[in-house]
């Protein structure tokens, strides 16, 4: 008899009967209550496992038994998010200060900031350096997407910005920006015409760069749109959208002196429809709230009451006097005048939202904008965002999801899903329920870097 089949049935049957090998990670997060952004919603009972720097699983705690790992950390009654992403930051001061910045990096991750946006200074080949070696695993601190130096006018307002001051100069500019691999433009436009402007960002359009700035006062907001403007740092340059007779102040190029008239002459119906234009185009704008409260407050405050000011260098704190200066000259009329237009700006804020305009949360930190300071001022600009009428959630989306957006990265940031980078930030409280909750941090990850408790409070001392 051929008892070759009863063999190999006997062979398959022990097969089929040893344990299913577990799928491995390197490292998995257990316990987890993920919050979903993009959602709003709360989805418990979660297991993340993460190899190198990306989520490769989430699922249900119930199948927890098929998952190892040689490294599990378990989140029980921790909420889970991404990363959060300051959308306009500073680093800049010379060189000799290119250390004080550095040692600004840690303090981001300290507050669960993974990624930033640099809008531009004059240590450029030192933020191109560290982006390349935070990106190698090389350097601790956030991702870096950088402007590298600002464009500007003939007579540029801040040192390292490269000069424009006929159409010849367009050329070499953005030929040495790409030289430097810089992720996207930066104008700041105190000395630009309008039609220099105009055709900076036409230029930019043509080689595919995303352009974000300020904007001439002088200029059409709308025609440097059709020229390809992706976004405007700031609201001030949009109140004049708001008054009938915007387009003729303009025209006077009167700069700051037309405000007074703007306010005077603001109109809410003009101000809803220059909304509904602007949000006919993929446009973005970055509010920055925050760094103008604390420039209305700079002659009033008491530092020696900061415990983050001793984490700053000595001399990133003397750029800060030229602001408190001006702060303890403004005259009444003058406070008055910030105070009126900040109210207004303020006030598009949940319009733009609603109408589908991208709002990108910024905290304008850095060296010269006095006591606005990594990490925590990205916390500030959120729970500002919130007052303006934005709910928790829609302020959090202006962080971890309109950032990548800005850039195109949607695929891979902005949510706890399969394929997403494995930024991550657990919190002790619900951001959702209450924006100042995104302050409870008790762990950042951030790809092969894990950050605890006891690690935080490092970062913020060292």
């Amino acid at each position: 008899m051929n008892k070759l089949p009863v063999y190999c049935f006997i062979l398959i049957f022990m097969i089929a009967c040893q344990p299913k090998a577990k799928e491995k990670f390197d490292l998995l997060i257990i316990n987890a209550s993920v919050i979903d952004i993009a959602g709003g919603k709360i989805l418990p009972g979660k297991l993340i496992g993460i190899n190198k720097d990306t989520i490769q699983l989430v699922a249900n705690m119930a199948s927890a038994d098929s998952y190892a790992s040689d490294q599990i950390i378990d989140v029980k009654e921790k909420f889970v998010m991404p990363g959060l992403w300051d959308n306009h930051v500073h680093f800049r001061g010379g060189d000799s200060l290119i250390n004080e910045n550095k040692n600004l990096l840690p303090l981001f991750i300290a507050h669960g900031v993974t990624t930033v946006r640099d809008m531009g200074g004059d240590i450029s080949p030192s933020v191109l350096q560290w982006r390349n070696k935070i990106r190698e695993g090389q350097l601790e601190g956030p991702n870096i997407f950088t402007s590298g130096p600002k464009l500007d006018g003939a007579d540029p307002f801040w040192a390292g910005s490269i000069s424009i001051g006929k159409l010849e100069d367009i050329k070499p500019a953005l030929d040495s920006l790409e030289d430097l691999k810089v992720d996207f433009v930066k104008i700041y436009a105190s000395s630009l015409s309008p039609d220099l402007y105009y055709r900076i960002v036409e230029a930019c359009e043509k080689r595919g760069l995303k352009v974000t700035g300020h904007i001439p006062l002088s200029a059409d907001h709308f025609d440097a749109i059709e020229f390809g403007l992706d976004g405007i740092e700031h609201l001030f340059p949009l109140l004049s959208l708001a008054s009938p007779i915007g387009d003729s102040l303009r025209q006077l190029n009167l700069g700051f002196g037309m405000f007074p008239q703007v306010l005077e002459t603001y109109d809410e119906d003009f101000a809803r429809a220059a909304i509904t234009k602007l949000a006919s185009k993929d446009f973005y704008v970055t509010p920055t709230l925050y760094v103008s409260q604390v420039i209305m407050q700079l002659a009033d405050m008491d530092p020696t009451v900061d415990s983050l000011l001793p984490l700053i260098g000595p001399g990133i704190q003397l750029t800060y006097e030229r602001r408190i200066k001006q702060a303890q000259n403004r005259s009444a009329e003058g406070k008055q005048l910030m105070l009126d237009m900040d109210i207004r700006e303020r006030s598009l804020v949940l319009p733009m939202f609603q109408a589908g305009i991208t709002i990108l949360a910024g905290s304008d930190c850095g060296p010269s904008n006095a006591y606005v300071y990594p990490g925590a001022a990205l916390h500030n600009e959120l729970a500002l965002l919130v007052e303006t009428g934005l709910t928790p959630q829609e302020a959090l989306s202006t962080s971890v999801i309109s950032g990548p957006k800005f850039f195109g990265l949607d695929e891979y940031y902005g949510g706890i899903e399969v394929g997403k980078v494995a930024h991550l930030i657990m919190l002790t409280e619900n951001p959702l329920e209450n924006i100042e909750n995104v302050r409870s941090i008790d762990l950042v990850l951030k790809g092969a870097n894990i950050y605890d408790r006891s690690k935080l409070r490092t970062l913020k001392t060292q």
